[in-house]
């Protein structure tokens, strides 16, 4: 969700190598970002009712039933800031928070879903990053719900523990308190091939190269940056030289 659609666009065609097609979604001025064939994330603008208007990367998390998990994410003292809504021919969805107020997307699409590209390939989101004020609760919400697995833990001195986690066997993301944020929210990592070569890419289409590149445990190297309408993101990917 951005301040300018067609820049943020032209951005990430640079940077992460998408392809921007028009979604054709009734009522929606929706851009989508494809890898190949295959859609992977979604540019829009902002709603008028939203005044906080912040530029900023949401996730979805897959449902069988959005309606029960928005139920569920309230009972658990999670927020529903939009109720269960359908996309014509698309599917259903619904925005919520969890306990600490990092906002992602219920979803469960129409139709059969589309074959999943390789965990590492770029363009995709390799590794998801919760950044909140308290990860050991955000942790149990998710287990709860999601039934997400607990994987290993890092101490990190002064930075506290970062907790990572696993979907269905899969490593899959970390939960840190802090993580220089004023509020929590979700960062999400885009793979590439090349980490620096990537990182000049950021520089040259108006972004901001925050942090990095780093080394991190696993052997991948990070990027975090923003975009030039002031969203976050990050990088990851191997270094080339």
């Amino acid at each position: 969700m951005t301040s300018d659609v067609s820049a943020a666009a032209a951005f990430y065609a640079k940077v992460a190598g998408w392809s921007m097609a028009y979604s054709q979604i009734p009522g929606m001025d929706y851009t989508l970002a494809k890898v190949g064939k295959r859609q992977v994330a979604g540019l829009m603008g902002f709603p008028p009712a939203i005044k906080n208007k912040q530029p900023m990367w949401f996730g979805y998390i897959l449902v069988a039933d959005v309606d029960d998990m928005a139920k569920r994410v309230r009972d658990a003292g999670g927020t529903v800031h939009r109720e269960p809504t359908d996309i014509p021919n698309v599917g259903r969805f619904a925005v919520v928070a969890d306990p600490q107020g990092a906002m992602f997307m219920l979803f469960r699409g129409s139709g059969e879903p589309a074959p999943e590209l390789a965990a590492d390939a770029p363009g995709t989101v390799g590794w998801r990053e919760l950044h909140t004020t308290d990860w050991e609760e955000a942790l149990a919400f998710y287990q709860d719900l999601f039934a997400w697995e607990i994987s290993m833990a890092k101490d990190m001195g002064p930075m506290g523990v970062y907790q990572t986690f696993s979907v269905a066997g899969a490593w899959t993301g970390g939960m840190m308190k802090g993580g220089g944020s004023p509020y929590p929210h979700w960062l999400y990592y885009i793979n590439v091939d090349d980490i620096d070569a990537a990182a000049m890419r950021v520089a040259e289409a108006g972004g901001q190269v925050q942090h990095g590149p780093h080394e991190v445990p696993g052997g991948n190297w990070i990027v975090m940056g923003k975009d030039p309408q002031g969203a976050e993101f990050a990088l990851t990917g191997s270094r080339q030289t």
